[in-house]
């Protein structure tokens, strides 16, 4: 966001939507409730992996058609793009919703529980669009009202396209989604069980992680086990750079710089009297910072360097699949508290630490600014605690009248800031 854009927009009103306006838009969300409940449980009695989501798109694409928007289906394999116009001019916005589920066998009974075996939405993924079809209808019934345009981008892919597949929000992005209407700025939000139903969480800033997913190779020489001085046991150099690797957290990173380094997998041998001739190793590197993230990655070249050297192996390190951090623009992001706590309370709009997820909305942030906050989806009361990526996680319905809240009061205080009518206030 350029600096003179920042200046204005901190000049406006805090305070757009009257008390009377949020009172019908959170009494409105509050009846749309059972709706919304019925639409959520039927997308997670339905999930579908990444770049796979057909039955998902083509239910999305019905129900925005119903609402009388423009809808465009095929977007980046499956994705959704609808437009809705306002009555009034004004800027344009989107909001974004992901679609993809998990390969996940869910556990316990709900009566809608998945109906697709090793497959869930255990990422709340069924949330988020029901949240996005909720926002799209409370919107589409102020049509007349509504100052600018709304661009509903409902994204496949976010968990990641399958091997030699492209997706996600890269994809979207490359066909056109953010151009045509060309968008100012954009909405996103993820659920959180470490926060009751009823709060969200935002964090001016780096919220989310920049992510580096590699591939490691180590190769050595075959020998029999019997005569392993003929040999280079790749194992044993895997084994060696593993450890040395985490001394870049301990070691090489400034320690109040948040950085994870994971290696999630590694497969080498081919029987056990045989030194291995090839071991490979896959992971995460998880960092909020620029600096962080450079200085790590040149530290992982230089350790497997020089521990493969010592041993007469060498190695091949690929980075694939990365993409920056979640920022939120800080004087954006603020303002985006007011009017979370104008929807859900003052006392449920928290500033909360960041998180080393990563989120492939971060990609729409380095074309245009972007808010990105989490929705807690928890109820302790009841047992829904299970954090995401899990077979028990689950969340409180009651959260979705919240999302629906906040969504539309974002949307609309936001275009009531910057659409041309907009009064202009100097500082007193």
């Amino acid at each position: 966001m350029s600096p003179i854009f920042v200046g204005l927009y901190l000049l406006m009103p805090a305070m757009l939507a009257s008390q009377g306006v949020q009172a019908d838009i959170n009494q409105m969300a509050q009846r749309m409730k059972p709706r919304l409940v019925e639409l959520r449980r039927d997308f997670h009695a339905h999930p579908e992996l990444s770049n796979r989501e057909q039955r998902t798109s083509r239910v999305v694409a019905e129900r925005l058609r119903a609402l009388g928007l423009e809808v465009r289906t095929g977007i980046a394999r499956h994705g959704v793009v609808a437009v809705l116009k306002g009555g009034q001019p004004g800027p344009v916005v989107a909001v974004r919703a992901d679609m993809d589920a998990l390969p996940v066998q869910e556990a316990g009974n709900l009566p809608f529980k998945s109906q697709n075996p090793g497959v869930m939405h255990a990422c709340g993924h069924d949330g988020h669009m029901t949240i996005g079809l909720g926002t799209a209808e409370m919107l589409a019934g102020m049509r007349k009202q509504l100052k600018g345009t709304v661009v509903f981008l409902f994204q496949p892919s976010e968990e990641g396209a399958p091997d030699g597949e492209r997706g996600g929000a890269d994809l979207m992005i490359a066909e056109g989604t953010l151009a045509n209407p060309k968008v100012e700025a954009i909405f996103g939000l993820h659920v959180m069980p470490g926060l009751e139903a009823g709060k969200a969480g935002y964090v001016p800033g780096a919220a989310m992680a920049a992510i580096d997913r590699f591939s490691i190779t180590i190769h050595g020489k075959m020998a029999h086990g019997a005569m392993p001085q003929k040999g280079v046991d790749a194992i044993v150099v895997a084994s060696e750079c593993m450890v040395a690797l985490q001394s870049i957290r301990s070691r090489r990173v400034d320690p109040i710089q948040p950085m994870v380094l994971t290696v999630g997998t590694i497969q080498g041998g081919s029987r056990n009297n045989i030194l291995a001739e090839k071991v490979q190793m896959g992971g995460t590197l998880r960092t909020l910072s620029e600096a962080t993230r450079t200085l790590s990655k040149t530290a992982m070249k230089e350790i497997l360097s020089g521990v493969t050297a010592a041993h007469g192996a060498t190695f091949e390190l690929v980075f694939a699949d990365s993409h920056p951090a979640v920022f939120n623009e800080p004087a954006l992001a603020e303002r985006c508290a007011v009017s979370l706590g104008k929807a859900l309370g003052s006392g449920n709009s928290l500033r909360v630490e960041p998180w080393l997820a990563s989120e492939d909305f971060a990609l729409y942030q380095q074309v245009i600014p972007g808010f990105f906050f989490f929705l807690g989806v928890a109820n302790s009361a009841q047992g829904i605690t299970a954090p995401l990526h899990t077979a028990e996680f689950n969340l409180d319905e009651e959260a979705l009248v919240a999302g629906v809240k906040g969504m539309t009061t974002l949307v609309l205080d936001y275009l009531e800031r910057t659409s041309p009518t907009a009064p202009i206030q100097t500082k007193q």
